[in-house]
């Protein structure tokens, strides 16, 4: 796990509603096990590659193994379907490090806490209606905004609360160790 800063910036994936885990990561792919590092590449690889075809922009172009998108920005019960980690697990893998929905499923939201390896940030305002795909923006953790660096315009993010400590540790097993609770 990479040290974690305040402020990520980067070009931005848009998606829509109910983006599901079979579309994050399609069943296919569940072979892959996380802990091999170079299964942990390839779960990368196939980071969103269940998108309908409508989505003429990849997360992950083909043949590669990290996407350019290091925020994903979707709308409501993003991360809903089955309760896989690899969902949360291949966004990491692929270079991700944050999604900003205004609702996730509670099973990915946990999940992306649990593994560490993404921020799952909500917002009440509709950003995938007025970003695009390839737009640049910046979010401050500690601030709570995500700012369109075009235009500058800010844009609003709720708490993470306590999950945030756990994410920066590398997941609620890393977060134990470093705080004492397991050895």
């Amino acid at each position: 796990m990479t040290e974690r800063k305040d402020i990520i910036r980067g070009k931005v994936f848009v998606v829509g509603d109910n983006i599901d885990t079979d579309q994050i990561i399609p069943a296919q792919y569940l072979n892959l096990v996380p802990t091999i590092p170079d299964e942990y590449k390839k779960l990368g690889s196939y980071a969103l590659c269940g998108l309908p075809d409508s989505y003429a922009t990849r997360f992950v172009r083909p043949g590669e193994m990290e996407t350019e998108y290091p925020i994903i920005v979707g709308a409501k019960n993003f991360g809903c379907g089955s309760s896989r980690e690899h969902a949360p697990i291949s966004l990491g893998a692929a270079g991700a490090v944050a999604v900003v929905a205004n609702s996730f499923a509670r099973i990915f939201f946990r999940n992306c806490i649990s593994t560490g390896e993404i921020y799952p940030i909500e917002t009440d305002e509709n950003l995938s209606a007025e970003l695009k795909t390839g737009d640049e923006i910046e979010i401050s953790l500690s601030a709570k905004t995500l700012t369109a660096v075009a235009t500058g315009k800010i844009h609003r993010l709720k708490d993470l609360g306590d999950a945030k400590a756990v994410v920066e540790a590398g997941g609620i097993f890393n977060y134990a160790r470093k705080t004492g609770m397991i050895k």
